[in-house]
């Protein structure tokens, strides 16, 4: 009985690796035959409202801001060091927001790029 088990096994995880290969190569060719950046993240991350790419979309989102706290950051010619000391927070914080590693509150967004950087935001809701 146990050696049937294991060959069951055996070839269940066979047939899994054959369905990733297969699933692999249509994804690759799916995404060589895509015709627009919407189009390769359907591929990969499924459709608008998916979670997946509802995730995928969060994670964008985050990696932006982050990107723009440190270009305003360097546009002010402040280092984390700095721009923490103005808003009353550590270094190792701006870091890891820098780096997407941590979730912002709004009201330190806010605090960070009017009174740390001397900016203004506007938030549009879609």
């Amino acid at each position: 009985m146990e050696f049937v088990e294991r060959k069951i096994i055996f070839h269940g995880s066979h047939f899994t690796d054959f369905y990733l290969e297969q699933t692999t190569k249509m994804k690759k060719e799916e995404i060589k035959n895509a015709k627009s950046f919407d189009e390769l993240l359907d591929i990969k991350y499924g459709k608008v409202g998916t979670s997946i790419r509802d995730e995928y979309e969060t994670k964008a989102n985050y990696f932006v801001i982050s990107e723009m706290l440190k270009e305003a950051r360097m546009d002010a010619h402040l280092t984390q060091e700095q721009l923490a000391d103005k808003i009353g927070t550590k270094k190792s914080y701006i870091s890891r927001l820098e780096n997407g590693k941590v979730d912002i509150q709004l009201s330190t967004l806010f605090k960070i790029f009017e009174t740390g950087l001397g900016r203004k935001i506007q938030l549009t809701i879609l």
